[in-house]
């Protein structure tokens, strides 16, 4: 029990390190990384602080070298995902009733441990395992980890701190349950702090937790186990499988304890997802929370006012960072006749200074996709341009699977608006690019908007005010993450809380407070302190 109103320490943003050749940061990453690569990982699932081994199994390869095997990881049968439910229900009781400032501590401690000791370890996984380079290794794998723990606490006390009025004689209060039941959490490959974010941001609400990593994140997802572990959560508050998707899935949501979904990955599969909840329902003790975010089919538009060079530098980060396997990465653009060719020419010299590899060498800007179904999927619409009249590929457009999954970033001009890669998320280094008249800006903001499901994220270019404010309203329902002169993607937690709607999403805005709330069931608490014991109001004289 708490005897005080604790104030909890003040969330900051952790600093990026820059990894220049020559520091000290640097050579202790690659150290750790030729240290975890050169040896092999055995990855249990863990279950009420059990480490579960099936013997059945799948490799841990680098995308990058894809011949090399770093590890494995052991894959759950149906009693494994039963047994992860019982244990989770079982934990809730003492979980759900320790105070807020003892769950505070464990997330707050683990930001610090990731901070600390753990930061080239996560790192390092997150680079082998997922292929990102140096620095989309360190955004995400550790500054981003970091901010979601602590501003996470931040947010649920000042969740905790809105309170109704109360009138004289009474006191109103409202207290935040967590969710009667557990979470189901299915995270994806391609961000190692939204991995860690999608469980414990329940967890932190009180809530137990039966979490399902993506396959190709297997290696990080048992560093953020050991890190959890460190930071003292308890066992079964986070219970972690891998395993038959469908099985596993079909299990969990045939539980009339289910009770909540948050989930990252494809909006096929979430449609899906909630298809299948909305028919168990009547299973169900409670209306389940569904807190998604999905694909993105993220734009680009300037004006004929814009800057080209700058035009040109977010395409090139926002396309091309990570090999565009971001919700985020823009992937078509719209850009005015009059300053394309300036675009153009500043977009081949960037992409020509590209160099691409693996992750080991921190001058690789660009690494490799995350596996091979991935590389077909993008390589087959690369050549179905190369072979269209309605399309040219002007930069790029090779790929070569021999050793790693490697595509270079391709940049496709389209003739048509709605050509497939104009319309169809690729989730690669892929970006397509319509070239309007300038004297239809107008009608080309309702192509971006009309254009394709999606409405994840997007940036607009201009140096004129009133463009920037017409092309702000008419692209209002287009994006959850809206840029004025930048690039569609960085999203910083405590500055920019990330989430889009349409078919990208439920916009519950990770790193914010709104998502904690879904992860809440509220209850009114009114207390009289004089109770009436005449039942006649003044009305009746």
């Amino acid at each position: 029990m708490t005897r005080g109103f604790f104030n909890v320490p003040k969330a900051v943003n952790e600093p990026v390190k820059g990894y220049a050749p020559g520091s000290k940061e640097r050579e202790e990453l690659l150290a750790t990384y030729k240290k975890m690569n050169a040896t092999t990982i055995d990855v249990p699932m863990h279950i009420n602080g059990k480490e579960i081994r099936t013997g059945n199994t799948k490799k841990i390869r680098p995308p990058h070298d894809h011949q090399h095997v770093v590890g494995q990881f052991h894959l759950a049968e149906k009693s494994h995902v039963d047994e992860a439910i019982a244990t989770a229900l079982a934990a809730r009781q003492a979980w759900s009733s320790v105070s807020w400032m003892e769950r505070a501590s464990i997330f707050l401690k683990a930001a610090e441990l990731l901070a600390g000791p753990y930061r080239n370890k996560m790192n390092a996984a997150t680079m082998i395992a997922q292929s990102k380079n140096v620095h989309q290794a360190e955004i995400d794998a550790a500054c981003e980890m970091i901010d979601f723990f602590r501003f996470n606490v931040e947010y649920m006390i000042d969740i905790f701190k809105d309170q109704p009025a109360s009138a004289p004689g009474i006191w109103n209060r409202v207290e935040y349950r967590p969710l009667e039941g557990f979470v189901y959490a299915i995270t994806p490959f391609n961000f190692t702090s939204i991995a860690a974010n999608l469980p414990a941001a329940a967890a932190l609400m009180g809530n137990v937790v039966v979490w399902k990593p993506s396959d190709h994140q297997a290696y990080s997802a048992q560093v953020i186990v050991d890190l959890f572990k460190e930071a003292g959560l308890p066992d079964g508050v986070i219970n972690v499988i891998y395993g038959d998707p469908v099985m596993i899935t079909d299990t969990i949501l045939a539980s009339p304890d289910f009770a909540g979904l948050h989930f990252t990955g494809s909006t096929t599969v979430f449609k899906n997802l909630w298809k299948q909840i909305g028919n168990n329902i009547h299973t169900y003790k409670t209306y389940p929370r569904i807190v998604g975010e999905t694909g993105g089919k993220d734009f680009i538009w300037a004006h004929n006012s814009a800057n080209p060079l700058q035009v040109a530098t977010a395409i090139t980060r926002g396309a091309f960072e990570y090999q565009g396997q971001k919700c985020s990465a823009a992937s078509r653009a719209y850009i005015p006749s009059s300053i394309w060719d300036d675009v153009k020419k500043h977009l081949i010299a960037q992409t020509n200074e590209l160099k691409m590899g693996s992750p080991e060498d921190p001058s690789n800007f660009v690494n490799a996709v995350i596996h091979e179904g991935s590389f077909d999927k993008i390589a087959s619409y690369i050549d179905a341009a190369k072979n269209d009249v309605n399309a040219e590929v002007i930069i790029g457009g090779n790929y070569d699977k021999s050793k790693g999954y490697f595509i270079e970033p391709t940049v496709i001009i389209a003739k048509s608006p709605t050509f497939t890669t104009m319309t169809t998320e690729l989730f690669g280094p892929v970006m397509t690019v319509y070239v309007y008249e300038d004297a239809e800006w107008e009608n080309s903001l309702k192509l971006v908007d009309e254009s394709t499901e999606y409405a994840l994220t997007g940036a607009i270019f201009s140096k004129d005010r009133y463009i920037v404010e017409k092309a702000s309203k008419a692209l209002e329902n287009a994006a959850g993450n809206f840029y004025i002169n930048d690039k569609p993607t960085g999203a910083v937690v405590g500055q920019q809380p990330f989430g889009g709607a349409r078919a990208s999403g439920t916009n519950d805005k990770a790193g914010s407070a709104q998502n904690l709330l879904r992860w809440t069931s509220v209850r009114l608490i009114k207390e009289t302190f004089v109770t009436p014991e005449d039942y006649k109001y003044p009305f009746l004289g």
